[in-house]
């Protein structure tokens, strides 16, 4: 891991969509691990802009990730529009959550995400020491066209044969993503639901069936996580949770508490906020959309409810907040990300630091 990424200590940060900061991704690469940035739903320019600034900020190797363009079942084509029917329909069962954010409902059309290929020529562009992907295995064009550049490529993968199918798709590392994970489940050979497989279980199996090195990812928090992810075979760790509870992270202050009090048997997995299955913490929100029957496919699910709650954000309402977080959240102890760092290192045994 060490040699493969350039970096002095075997920890990843997890790539949050939403919640990314340069400041947070600039850090863990200071401190010597793979500081890492979620490029979902950026443009082109704005993915620009955040390479220039993380770089402005460390010279130290750092990934940048991207959802490849997954087309589960009942999604539309990635790039098409959405039907105003559907739109409509889907705003009926969130109005409610709309009027209490006090956000405004759309009423024009609503834009599809930007452009995959755009989005991927604009991080070759920041020239990060890794792209990481999640839901499917990259493109033989994209992992040429990163070696090429010296990027490595880095694939996640929730069940042993995408681990499989990640490795002989040319990926130099392969994050195994226990189902304790935060946020959703990059699943793509099978229903995320048929793909819920334990880290315990998961990691020394994607370990024994593939020869790139492995980072274990889901349910790790402190130093015992880490240790007891090289116990299994993993070279690296990759830790979301501690590093969103973080004041450098971008997550609202409200989601940040609720991470540090959350108990394990406290999250589940859900698609009321995106449309696509993520673990965080239920709350109003969550129940409200549960209860109404009515949850749009991914995307248009994620950016109707993405409306009102960056309103929720602004107000610091966190029954309004998509609360990702993993089931060793409330593990979490530390504000600055310097603390979690030196925390999670100090389980990472000798000869691998």
């Amino acid at each position: 891991m060490r040699e493969l990424l350039g970096i002095e200590t075997p920890i990843v940060l997890g790539p949050f969509g939403g919640m990314s900061s340069e400041e947070l991704t600039a850090a863990v690469s200071e401190a010597g691990g793979l500081g890492s940035y979620g490029l979902y739903g950026l443009s082109a320019e704005r993915i620009r802009a955040v390479g220039d600034e993380v770089r402005r900020r460390t010279a130290r190797p750092f990934a940048l990730n991207l959802w490849l363009p997954f087309r589960g079942p009942g999604e539309p084509e990635p790039g098409d529009g959405f039907p105003r029917d559907d739109v409509d329909r889907a705003l009926a069962a969130l109005r409610p959550l709309f009027e209490e954010a006090g956000a405004p409902v759309p009423e024009g059309p609503i834009a599809p995400l930007p452009d995959f290929h755009d989005q991927l020529a604009a991080a070759f562009d920041a020239q990060p020491a890794a792209l990481s992907f999640v839901f499917g295995v990259p493109p033989a064009d994209v992992v040429e066209a990163a070696h090429a550049r010296g990027i490595r490529v880095i694939g996640t993968a929730t069940t042993v044969p995408e681990a499989q199918a990640l490795e002989a798709g040319g990926a130099d590392a392969v994050v195994a993503s226990g189902s304790e994970a935060a946020g959703h489940r990059p699943s793509f050979l099978s229903d995320p639901a048929d793909s819920l497989v334990g880290g315990l279980a998961l990691i020394p199996q994607v370990v024994d069936a593939v020869s790139v090195p492995v980072i274990a990812a889901g349910g790790i928090a402190d130093r015992r996580g880490v240790a007891a992810a090289f116990a299994l075979g993993a070279s690296g760790a990759q830790v979301g949770s501690a590093f969103l509870a973080t004041r450098q992270s971008a997550a609202p202050a409200v989601h940040r508490d609720r991470i540090r009090t959350a108990l394990a048997h406290e999250t589940v997995l859900t698609r009321a906020m995106s449309g696509r299955a993520a673990r965080g913490l239920p709350n109003r929100a969550v129940r409200t959309i549960e209860q109404g029957g009515a949850i749009a496919p991914f995307p248009l699910q994620n950016i109707l409810t993405g409306i009102f709650r960056r309103r929720a954000a602004e107000i610091g309402d966190a029954d309004l907040l998509s609360l990702w977080m993993g089931q060793s959240a409330g593990l979490s102890r530390h504000d600055d990300a310097r603390e979690v760092f030196a925390e999670l290192a100090a389980g990472v045994p000798d000869g691998h630091a």
